[in-house]
């Protein structure tokens, strides 16, 4: 029992002896392995930094680029117009006593289109016309006699004049008739009608308009500045905003006079007739003013960053991405004509160009 009780007794002794002992080297351990946790975080940073392999890509879009003629346009109004146009009206005051044609009707040259009332004239003609009878047979009665050198010179001459006088009247009262007829001058299309039976008319106020629809062109002014780039030749593409239609057509004439007030010159357009035009319709005229000779590299102003004493672009070679200096030739409508840097096939960075710098890598997509 003394035994039993002694072993027990020596047993708690070295168990409380060993404890604080334990407890100091589980502290000091734990220690050592926060200061080693610490320095491989640190470790796995640089070499995360030092290793390409796991850099992560950057997701871009690109575009291949494809030669292409470039053009540019200049816009300008215009308005279409009829070589044959007219406003017809009397030569003469009178009264409408007669209309041939209505709007819409198709006339040809001379046709009489309305007439004012000349019997008063034609009366004259008549009277007048009495008189020249009995002047012809008295001149060839005259005639005949000093043909034999019957008579005197004088006689013949007073009978040649009286003769020669009234045929002159009856010209001047004939071309009062014509006169007083509104005849069309060209052939076309009654435009209209401004006059009515029993009308008093002048000279100088429309009666009825004629226009040729066959012969149609569209003027426009253009500024003096692109005098030496707008030819004879240019290829035109006029829009037609009311009709919403389009056709393409050529600059048929170009004038070399600039307007002294506007400081611009004219041009002219013909169209083909194939389809309805009205006369003052408005038109838009894209005249194409330059044409590359050969396709080139176009690429689209918004894509283009600007250096200080260059443009550049961002283009992906082997998902890396490389900078490349340009020279830029023409820009219309947000596109450039590219003549030095790029190539056919280059991948321009079109999506994601404003996150990258030169050298990163990337992830393309077309």
């Amino acid at each position: 029992m003394k035994t039993t009780i002694l072993s027990i007794t020596l047993a708690a002794l070295l168990v409380a002896c060993s404890s604080p002992d334990k407890k100091a080297e589980l502290e000091k351990l734990r220690t050592e392995k926060a200061g080693i946790e610490t320095k491989i975080a640190a470790l796995e940073e640089e070499l995360a930094k030092s290793d390409t392999t796991k850099v992560k890509l950057v997701d871009v879009v690109a575009m291949p680029l494809n030669p292409q003629i470039f053009r540019t346009y200049i816009e300008v109004q215009g308005r279409i117009d009829a070589d044959e146009n007219v406003s017809l009206s009397t030569e003469m005051p009178g009264t409408i006593t007669r209309i041939n044609v209505k709007v819409g009707d198709e006339v040809s040259k001379g046709q009489v289109l309305a007439e004012t009332d000349s019997r008063a004239t034609q009366q004259q003609i008549a009277d007048i016309q009495t008189s020249l009878d009995l002047a012809n047979q008295v001149y060839q009665k005259q005639k005949n006699l000093w043909d034999q050198k019957i008579g005197t010179e004088i006689q013949f001459l007073q009978s040649k004049n009286t003769k020669e006088s009234l045929e002159n009247k009856v010209a001047t009262m004939q071309e009062q008739i014509r006169m007083s007829k509104i005849i069309s001058p060209i052939s076309g299309t009654i435009d209209a009608v401004n006059i009515k039976i029993g009308q008093a008319v002048a000279p100088g106020v429309a009666a009825i308009n004629v226009i040729n629809f066959s012969n149609l062109k569209i003027k426009a002014d253009v500024s003096e500045s692109y005098a030496s780039r707008v030819k004879v030749g240019n290829e035109t593409l006029v829009l037609f905003p009311d009709a919403h239609d389009s056709i393409v057509s050529k600059i048929n004439y170009a004038s070399r006079a600039i307007n002294n007030l506007t400081r611009t010159f004219g041009v002219e357009v013909l169209l083909d007739g194939k389809k309805e035009y009205h006369p003052n319709m408005v038109a838009k005229l894209k005249i194409n003013d330059y044409q590359s000779t050969a396709p080139q590299i176009v690429v689209p102003v918004k894509f283009i960053q600007k250096g200080t004493n260059e443009n550049f672009v961002l283009v992906a070679e082997n998902s890396v991405v490389v900078k490349k200096t340009i020279k830029i030739l023409h820009e219309y409508n947000g596109l450039a004509e590219v003549t030095e840097g790029l190539k056919a096939g280059d991948l321009i960075i079109t999506e994601g160009y404003d996150l990258i710098n030169e050298g990163d890598k990337v992830n393309v997509a077309k």
